[in-house]
């Protein structure tokens, strides 16, 4: 499914594009075709799990393993479009075999977990419409002045968004998760040592977004320092 959104993004959505930004287009696009799907279907998969099964180490529903498929698809499919496309991009291909460690084993090793793994997913994956909705403009910002417009609107909410997501939301529920595989409780379903591999990925991933928008927050001061000292002059 992901191949074939690529391919009419790439050969159909945007052929009039530039062609060096139609591949980041339509990465977006399947992008854009996940993340919101994902974040409801992660919210169902986790709400049609009863409540006496719901926890740290409880086994995969059906559901939930199907969530996960529909994520290691997505992320195999990009982790192929930055190989063609971007392979001196070693940390979004670093994300992306990380991630697709963590949902694969969680998937076809333990087969538990998930309902933590998915929660994590939904944080991610709740800025996705606006992420690439800002990114899709910020590619034609200096050539089309709507998108122009649209990425310098977007930019502030979506810099607070993301901020309070991934620099508040996921730290908290991820040092949750950490306190209560770390002391032990999952050790009968979960080996100890993959416990320790996801934490290593989710606080490596957790810190490299954050440095990310931190830098865009930087720059954003920069351009509104930059236009108010022109105005002032």
């Amino acid at each position: 499914m992901f191949v074939i959104i690529y391919l009419i993004a790439y050969y159909g959505v945007f052929r009039n594009w530039n062609p060096k930004y139609r591949p980041e287009a339509s990465s977006c696009l399947i992008s854009l075709a996940h993340g919101t799907p994902a974040f409801f279907l992660a919210i169902i998969a986790i709400a049609n799990q009863s409540q006496s099964q719901r926890g740290f180490a409880s086994p995969n529903t059906e559901l939930q393993n199907i969530v996960l498929d529909y994520s290691i698809s997505y992320f195999t499919m990009d982790l192929i479009h930055y190989l063609v496309f971007n392979p001196n991009d070693v940390l979004f291909i670093g994300h992306h075999l990380a991630t697709l460690f963590v949902f694969v084993t969680c998937r076809y090793l333990v087969s538990h977990g998930a309902f933590a793994i998915l929660i994590l997913l939904g944080l991610a994956e709740v800025t996705s419409f606006c992420q690439n909705t800002w990114t899709l403009a910020g590619v034609r910002k200096n050539d089309v002045a709507a998108a122009g417009k649209l990425y310098e609107f977007l930019s502030p909410p979506f810099y607070v968004f993301y901020s309070v997501v991934r620099g508040i939301a996921g730290p908290a529920f991820v040092y949750k998760m950490g306190a209560f595989y770390l002391s032990g409780a999952a050790d009968n379903v979960i080996p100890r040592w993959l416990v320790v591999s996801w934490l290593v990925v989710l606080v490596v991933a957790i810190s490299v977004s954050i440095l990310w928008v931190a830098n865009l927050w930087v720059d954003l001061f920069k351009q509104r320092s930059g236009k108010m000292e022109k105005k002032v002059r």
